[in-house]
């Protein structure tokens, strides 16, 4: 594809499919970043959705400035090099991190959607992670532009649903329960939830802003991508907190929250989900692997293995523990990422 080539809409999608996953869509990640907040949750949403288009597209302009090919690159030209190895090392670690969880949150839909062992859910995904990228990830991308506005749809649907068959919308809110959430402090959670989403996403934004000569697609992309990240979980946080204490009983809240409606809705928006969860799975566990050794050869099919097999093991844990305690480390390790990158940035521009 050359650069003049890729689309606003191109770039937003993409920005989206990349944040988009198991965490997102299921409804846990808002639920322990947000709605433990309760009302003060949409502000910490404002907070997030401001910095996935601040720094979305400072990565897409780096990415497009370095002629990046990889994540790499931008990490370690645009900061500190010293700095840059550690984030390129946490960057590794977490994008494993996040294979194991999509892994667990495939588990988690098998249990609580149709009553079978979780252990099957995470195998089988596994196996099909595995799979795709022994053999090549090409429709990857594909995959991520199609399943991605059927899923806003659904989050859309089963959200709109929740607000208005709430009997009292000023009751949303009302139960707070800081004390539960990942992060306890309402504004450093919007925080750590936009850092550690773009820190498993500069693997794919940075080539991302290589694919373009023209920067106003750039910006334009990093707005929509930015505003549609956080429409979407503005409207699962509604429904959330519209659902408040029951729903965080659950591993898949906005499963929990279709069914009130329709076991149909209910179905359909669980299959939406593994298939998201499935795109994401599979650009992380390429993503590690590929970081790691050189694609198509022997090491890198067997590392590709192993990594499923250490990942299903991990899976165990459970998804809801694993996005409570894993992700933050995340955000915090994302918080680095973003000072670099805004010290690479302004570096360059002083320099030409």
């Amino acid at each position: 594809m050359s650069k003049k080539d890729l689309s606003v809409f191109s770039i937003a999608a993409t920005y989206i499919g990349t944040v988009v996953g198991a965490g997102f869509a299921s409804g846990q990640e808002v639920l322990q970043f947000f709605g433990y907040h309760g009302v003060k949750g949409f502000i910490g949403l404002l907070i997030a959705a401001i910095i996935f288009v601040v720094y979305g597209y400072i990565i897409l302009l780096l990415g497009n400035m370095l002629n990046a090919t990889s994540h790499y690159e931008v990490i370690m030209k645009a900061g500190v090099p010293v700095f840059g190895k550690i984030i390129d090392y946490v960057i590794i670690f977490f994008l494993f991190g996040a294979f194991t969880a999509m892994l667990a949150g495939t588990g988690a839909i098998f249990k609580e959607q149709f009553g079978l062992p979780t252990a099957l859910g995470s195998v089988l995904m596994a196996v099909i992670s595995v799979m795709t990228v022994l053999t090549g990830i090409a429709g990857v991308i594909s995959a991520i532009s199609f399943v991605v506005p059927i899923l806003l749809i659904g989050v859309f649907v089963v959200s709109l649903l929740a607000i208005i068959y709430t009997p009292e919308i000023a009751a949303i809110g009302r139960i707070s329960m800081p004390i539960n959430a990942a992060v306890k402090n309402f504004f450093v959670s919007g925080i750590i939830y936009a850092s550690y989403n773009l820190l498993m996403s500069v693997a794919i934004l940075a080539p991302l802003g290589n694919q373009t000569s023209t920067k106003s697609k750039l910006k334009w992309g990093a707005i929509f991508g930015g505003i549609g990240l956080g429409f979407g979980a503005t409207m699962i946080l509604f429904a959330i907190l519209t659902n408040m204490p029951q729903v965080s009983q659950y591993q898949i809240p906005m499963l929990y929250i279709a069914g009130r409606f329709s076991n149909t809705l209910k179905l359909v928006y669980s299959f939406i989900l593994i298939a998201e969860i499935y795109t994401t799975a599979v650009g992380n566990l390429y993503g590690f692997a590929a970081r790691l050794t050189v694609t198509k050869n022997l090491k890198y099919k067997i590392y590709t293995i192993i990594a499923g097999g250490v990942a299903l093991v991990l899976s165990r844990f459970g998804f809801s523990k694993l996005v409570h305690y894993m992700y933050p480390l995340a955000g915090y390790a994302g918080i680095i990422m973003l000072f670099g990158l805004t010290y690479g940035l302004s570096k360059r521009n002083n320099t030409t």
